[in-house]
């Protein structure tokens, strides 16, 4: 079976049958000890071309016609280990094979599979992609399952909330689920508050669409009990707290952290990995209206906990902790939570390096190095227990938006770590969701971030 797709496209890859041109993948030294083919050499030193990272030039063969290209590494191929996916937007249309190259047949592949992305639902593209062959030692299955997690979680996040609202998000769970036969469970509208999920409907009561929280279940019993939580904010107008209009411009992405767990669960589901799944993505756009949730109300919690608010934008954290305290109430071997929360973390580390917050350290190596092997950036943040006092109030358990604008993604996180107790591991990411500017491997628009890190260290079973 074929991994999910949520927007169908044509594979980047194409198979050994019938005739392939060349990519030679080099480096200056590849130039200046002629180490190429000479065909090749000769035209890349009569056009002056330097190898430089993401450079790309065609060359001719010996009759004149389009004969293959060259791919330019740098000098340092490892600091751009994914510079192949420049070759999906620069080459033209045809069949392609890397002839030379000093990288993994498998990141290559990958790099180059990344790099093909496009978002073309509102305006197709006119121009035939080209297609690569996967090197005979790459491992196809593996690299085309990451690269339908990553285009899942990417077409989600593009999608605007016109057509991504909290109806339409629930049909792509439901899909999801449907392909790999996972069940699903989906608690709506006032039913939220007769089952006891208070925050989430008051976030998301204001909106045309009703608040929900979704549930898929897939796996045995007994394997690695793993739960994966998304923020599914379709739109955040930040409520009553509105925010000026620049910087409700991107807030269609407000669900990146669902977009991204979806993404995750995929790749687990297609690998077939020995885990029991669980994923909760709680579900609403946080809108104006008569009925709004307003700044100085507090709401008791699923857990529990009383919460104040004090700022309506500061919402995401408030659907997060009823959907961590549902899924803390069965005990689970990790529980990974992902939101694209506060703009604090952008600060601290900006918008390409998601900072992730536990306190299990054999957790946090195992992600670590997760991350370095898969080039997947990712960075560890404190859990600093001494600003856990500045989430306290007067008169309720708990703030959403502590005053004073200090250390803003750490108290976030301690905000989410007191409706988690009884998970063995627990990790929180605050990802951005976004790639700002076009890399080799993207292009701008909505990005899956930590997730192949998170995939590799559960297919090699640690945690």
């Amino acid at each position: 079976m074929a991994p999910y797709q949520y927007i169908a496209r044509p594979s980047p890859f194409n198979t050994a049958a019938g005739t392939t041109l060349p990519i030679f993948a080099v480096t200056p030294a590849h130039i200046d000890l002629g180490a190429i083919d000479p065909i090749a050499l000769d035209w890349a030193r009569k056009a002056g071309f330097k190898a430089e990272p993401g450079a790309v030039l065609l060359i001719p063969s010996s009759d004149g016609h389009l004969g293959g290209a060259l791919l330019g590494l740098g000098s340092n191929p490892s600091q751009a280990p994914f510079l192949t996916g420049k070759l999906a937007r620069a080459l033209p249309a045809g069949k392609w094979h890397i002839e030379t190259a000093p990288l993994t047949a498998n990141r290559l592949a990958l790099g180059y599979g990344l790099g093909s992305y496009r978002f073309d639902r509102y305006k197709p593209s006119k121009v035939e992609a080209p297609t690569l062959m996967i090197p005979a030692d790459a491992d196809a299955s593996d690299i085309k399952r990451q690269l339908a997690g990553v285009f899942l979680a990417r077409d989600l996040i593009n999608v605007p909330t016109n057509d991504l609202g909290p109806n339409a998000l629930e049909a792509a769970f439901r899909a999801l689920a449907e392909h790999y036969k996972a069940s699903v469970s989906v608690v709506s509208g006032d039913d939220l508050l007769t089952q006891n999920f208070p925050l989430i409907h008051t976030v998301g009561r204001a909106s045309a669409e009703a608040p929900r929280l979704l549930e898929l279940r897939w796996g045995k019993k007994g394997h690695r009990k793993v739960t994966l939580v998304g923020k599914g904010v379709c739109f955040d107008t930040g409520g009553l707290d509105i925010k000026p209009a620049a910087s409700m411009l991107l807030m269609k992405k407000d669900m990146g952290g669902a977009a991204n767990v979806m993404g995750l669960a995929l790749m687990i589901m297609d690998a077939k990995l020995k885990i029991d799944l669980r994923v909760l993505v709680p579900v609403v756009e946080n809108s104006i209206s008569g009925n709004a949730f307003r700044p100085g109300d507090i709401y008791r919690s699923r857990k529990g906990l009383t919460v104040q608010i004090d700022n309506t934008d500061a919402e995401g954290r408030l659907i997060l902790a009823d959907a961590l305290a549902y899924a803390d109430e069965e005990e689970s071997d990790l529980v990974v939570d992902m939101a694209t929360l506060t703009g604090a973390a952008r600060v601290a580390l900006g918008p390409d390096l998601p900072p992730f917050f536990t306190d299990d350290e054999d957790l946090a190596r195992d992600l670590t190095e997760s991350a370095l092997a898969v080039d997947d950036p990712m960075w560890r943040m404190p859990l600093y227990m001494g600003y856990d006092k500045d989430i306290s109030t007067r008169i309720a358990d708990l703030t959403n938006a502590p005053s004073g604008g200090m250390a803003g993604s750490i108290t976030a996180a301690l905000f989410l770590k007191r409706f988690v107790t009884n998970a063995k591991s627990w990790v929180h990411f605050d990802i951005f969701g976004w790639a700002q500017s076009e890399r080799p491997h993207s292009p701008v628009g909505g990005e899956a971030q930590a997730i192949r890190a998170l995939y590799h260290m559960l297919a090699k079973g640690r945690k």
